[in-house]
């Protein structure tokens, strides 16, 4: 049995469409088989003997699916990148939505968190169902400065190795990475304090309960990993806590 709180699913479409071709699959069922594929996997998680029949992959028939989650139904979260689609499908499935904001300015993602939430209430979903997270790449150590200079090398070689970027050419400039890195800017970078304003600023558009962090990019050296692990929980954490009187409860 999977244990209880202990193990969440996020799914999404993804960035890369490698796999597609390595699978048998067309990309241009990339929305019909996301669609399937999402559909059965909510089904896996409702009876422990499933029967089902879809387009791309072998029927079951009275198939029994272990392990099972314990005591209520397995967290599974929808990754979206943005696209309308992505929203309308989050909310009118019920499930809670993580929104990876890695690029631009965070406010022009309002309008997608609020269809969200209005297609969810539409389909009669609970409101208090249709949570929301942000993910977001994120560096922080005591000096800010210090945590800008440390991060900027693994960033850029990491979003210009990022196949999707590479093909399109996109470089990131030590100019485009200090205005993404500044206080309206995606990216997460500098002192505990900076971390804290920028969190507190995107809960004010977004209202949103969790927020994730990707803090190993590029090959970031273990040490400062470690440490900006220990800010997250020792400062961060429970400044944010403070600050939204447990509203947003969760950050990773």
């Amino acid at each position: 049995m999977l244990p209880s709180g202990r193990a969440e699913l996020m799914v999404g479409r993804g960035a890369f469409v490698e796999s597609f071709p390595l699978f048998g699959h067309a990309l241009d069922d990339y929305e019909a088989l996301y669609d399937e594929k999402l559909g059965l996997l909510l089904d896996l998680f409702k009876t422990e003997r499933v029967t089902w029949l879809g387009r791309f992959r072998p029927a079951l028939h009275e198939a029994e699916i272990a392990p099972r989650p314990m005591g209520q139904q397995q967290p599974v979260w929808i990754g979206a990148g943005g696209t309308p689609a992505s929203a309308v499908r989050a909310g009118r499935a019920g499930l809670p939505m993580n929104l990876a904001n890695i690029g631009g300015e965070p406010a022009r993602f309002v309008p997608f968190v609020e269809l969200y939430r209005r297609s969810g209430l539409a389909a009669g979903h609970d409101p208090s169902h249709l949570k929301v997270g942000i993910s977001s790449h994120l560096h922080v150590a005591k000096d800010a400065q210090r945590a800008r200079e440390d991060f900027y090398p693994y960033y850029a070689r990491y979003m210009g190795h990022n196949l999707p970027n590479r093909d399109r050419g996109w470089q990131v400039s030590r100019d485009d990475f200090e205005a993404l890195a500044g206080p309206r800017g995606a990216l997460f970078v500098g002192s505990p304090q900076q971390i804290v304003d920028k969190i507190l600023y995107e809960h004010e558009l977004f209202g949103h309960e969790r927020f994730m962090a990707q803090i190993d990019i590029g090959g970031l050296l273990f040490g400062k990993v470690a440490t900006a692990i220990e800010l997250l929980a020792a400062e961060v954490l429970p400044a944010v806590r403070r600050a939204t009187r447990g509203q947003v409860s969760e950050a990773a």
